[in-house]
């Protein structure tokens, strides 16, 4: 159907309630549902390498059906019930589309970042109380293994790890090689270890127990805060198929063909792609393991559209920075949309992508905690660049504010956090954790998203900055992308991060880091200057600027703070002890999950010395 305004919104909406809406209750009844309707024609697509003409596997609906079903009884094989943990830590792979539906279908399913260091891993899988985890066998240049079993070393409720082999998408020579060069991943942990496509080859066609038609858990997908931490958020089926719904409804027919260069670990590539690919039978490519972060996936993504034919591309604004930077090199006229999501995109990037593909961006909106979607820019409507659209159907945005003690809706254009109420949020249950769900709803229905962000007269949602991430300089509230903003303004700079660094008087002051455009050359100095001028609020101008040959990101994109601030407490308290003449150093900042970010100081003086310094400041110190 056509979805370009808020009259289409309503019009889904007067049709019926979501509950009376004919969709699947389970995962694996709308998995069959797709098997029915479009079993011959492709599903999912992977290539290893990147290359326009290298080995690709493509498993149709119902060889996807068939193979999902032996995953989900390889995990109950195991000992995976509907309440028990299946995680997986892998990059991006056919298995690892098996292990989420697989996962899901037989229990619950818990992607996690292989990005992340051993000791996270491990907490979330404590957390979780993961029974099978799902991981590479040791391959050359990936640490992924060795870190997995380091994991599972620290888990004891591990009772299984089942290893994908990535050598079965290699071809000669290299499949030879790999074998010879593999690395060794000597284990520590009790979990006995299994091949996956060994194991699930032994296993029936045909489900071997009940899919209970209700709605239950059945995805843990993890979530850092401002600190880094990770939190658990809990995705139910409704929510999942909600997601797909929108997708089938909205967005995609089975004549589709999707690009998704971003990670399976993430609710962007599962809940959004995935499931609007398992509701509306289009065709998903996953090209490398690492997606945008595979070696010359940049190079040959043009390339890669025109081999597979494809109508909507799947991006995030450091990737279409990076695209912008190689010419347009191969035919993409069948690319229809190209779908924008995880930060802001800068208007200058929107019009040199249009210009140079003839594709329109539609910036959207989603959290984890949401299960995902909640707004987009109508693909049939106008499209506002730089806000992220009108809310979906079934999807209730409201703007509040706190006046005198008590929570009030904003205005037009007033600045509130945005809280949200669709099916894909869950009042009372969203995380694992009871204390992390105190206070995280507005009139115990709608979910406090931490973002900030306003509503214009047209109902269209514009993010303005990060609740958590407010600099507060002195009592006064500074948001960042006041800072942001100004700077993404000036031609040199592609992407910034502002946050406040410590400081004893005020608690916070204003500090930025940039990455350049590719080829640019610009000083600190001169993008202090350009601040004064173009930052509106005084109190906003930084105190100190860098630049850096590659700003940290997430694995979708968005600019990753708490690597920023544990730089700046490094490069702050480091100056002030040897301003103090103290025999100390911060090694390292680590993060905890009760007292935020902590400096590990190192140094001949004694504590209280270093305490007399580093005392004035907000974030704590300990011994290193």
């Amino acid at each position: 159907m056509q979805w370009a305004s808020l009259e289409d919104t309503r019009a889904l909406e007067e049709e019926c309630t979501w509950a009376e809406r004919d969709v699947p209750v389970t995962l694996y009844e709308l998995l069959t549902r797709t098997k029915n309707n479009f079993g011959s024609r492709p599903a999912v697509s992977y290539q290893l390498t990147s290359g326009p003409k290298d080995k690709a596997e493509t498993l149709s609906w119902d060889e996807l059906h068939q193979k999902t079903t032996q995953t989900a009884n390889m995990f109950r094989a195991l000992g995976v019930g509907p309440n028990d943990v299946v995680a997986y830590i892998l990059p991006n792979a056919t298995e690892t589309v098996l292990s989420v539906l697989g996962g899901a279908v037989a229990g619950i399913v818990n992607p996690i970042n292989p990005l992340l260091d051993a000791d996270q891993i491990a907490a979330i899988l404590r957390e979780t109380n993961a029974k099978v985890v799902v991981t590479l066998k040791a391959f050359p240049k990936t640490d992924i293994p060795q870190k997995a079993a380091a994991a599972v070393a620290a888990a004891p409720n591990v009772k299984a790890v089942v290893e994908v082999d990535l050598l079965r998408y290699l071809t000669f020579p290299k499949s030879v090689i790999v074998p010879l060069i593999r690395p060794k991943n000597p284990v520590s942990h009790q979990a006995k270890i299994y091949d996956f496509n060994a194991l699930m080859a032994q296993q029936n066609t045909t489900l071997d127990f009940e899919d209970v038609r209700e709605d239950r858990v059945a995805a843990y997908f993890h979530t850092g805060g401002t600190t880094g931490m990770p939190k658990v958020a809990q995705h139910t089926y409704s929510g999942m198929i909600y997601n797909g719904w929108l997708g089938d409804t909205l967005l995609f027919t089975e004549e589709d063909a999707v690009i998704c260069p971003l990670p399976l670990f993430h609710v962007f590539a599962v809940h959004v792609i995935l499931m609007a690919m398992v509701s509306s039978g289009a065709h998903v490519v996953f090209p490398t393991p690492a997606g945008y972060r595979g070696d010359g996936v940049f190079d040959n993504f043009w390339k890669l559209i025109e081999r597979w034919g494809i109508t909507f591309v799947i991006t995030v604004p450091t990737a279409i920075s990076a695209l912008m930077q190689r010419p347009v090199d191969a035919d993409i006229s069948t690319v229809k949309t190209s779908f924008s999501g995880s930060a802001p995109l800068p208007l200058e990037l929107f019009r040199r992508f249009e210009e140079a593909t003839g594709v329109t961006i539609v910036e959207g909106y989603g959290l984890t905690e949401a299960t995902c979607l909640v707004s987009c820019n109508p693909v049939d409507g106008e499209k506002k660049v730089g806000s992220v659209g009108l809310n979906f159907p079934y999807t209730d945005v409201k703007v509040i504010k706190t006046v005198d003690g008590e929570m009030v809706e904003c205005g037009v254009d007033e600045v509130g956090e945005i809280c949200i109420a669709n099916p894909g949020v869950r009042p009372g249950g969203t995380y694992t954790e009871a204390d992390k769900n105190k206070d995280l709803y507005y009139n115990d229905v709608y979910l406090r998203t931490g973002d900030l962000g306003r509503k214009d007269a047209d109902k269209y949602l514009w993010i303005t900055g990060r609740a958590k991430d407010l600099i507060i300089r002195g009592g006064h509230n500074i948001d960042p992308a006041l800072i942001e903003e100004a700077l993404l303004g000036h031609d040199a700079v592609a992407f910034a991060g502002a946050i406040g660094q410590p400081d004893a008087h005020a608690g916070e002051i204003p500090c930025a880091y940039v990455e350049l455009v590719a080829g640019a050359e610009v000083s600190e100095a001169e993008l202090m200057a350009f601040c004064l001028e173009n930052v509106s609020e005084r109190a906003a101008h930084p105190k100190h600027m860098e630049i850096l040959p590659e700003l940290p990101k997430t694995a979708v994109g968005k600019v990753f703070k708490p690597d920023l601030r544990k730089s700046a407490i490094t490069r702050i308290y480091n100056a002030a002890l040897a301003d103090a003449g103290v025999d100390a150093s911060v090694v390292s900042v680590m993060d905890d999950k009760k007292r935020g970010l902590v400096a590990q100081v190192s140094g001949g003086a004694d504590d209280a010395a270093i305490g007399g310094v580093l005392g004035a400041f907000i974030n704590q110190w300990e011994r290193a």
